[in-house]
């Protein structure tokens, strides 16, 4: 394991200890799983940034037309409220 001085302006310090206790942690183990959250978010950027790449137009048609046309089940259907949201 390494260790790293870190410096923190006063509120973000403060805020990631009052969160940290509200967790039931320490603040090194909040920080921790924090630049682990971000990394594994970067990684998986990168990853579908990558995949997109290769992706073929044509074989995702292909795939898309043989996708039935059919409701979404009652627990996956967009609410009333947000269907506009997502057009």
């Amino acid at each position: 394991m390494s260790n790293l001085n870190l410096r923190l302006p006063d509120y973000l310090h403060n805020h990631v200890r009052d969160l940290a206790k509200r967790e039931g942690m320490s603040i090194n183990r909040f920080i921790t799983l924090a630049v682990a959250e971000k990394v594994s978010v970067l990684d998986a950027e990168s990853y579908l940034i990558e995949r997109a790449r290769r992706a073929n137009k044509k074989d995702f048609a292909r795939i898309i037309d043989n996708v039935p046309d059919l409701a979404a089940e009652k627990e996956d259907a967009i609410p009333e409220d947000l269907e506009g949201f997502f057009k």
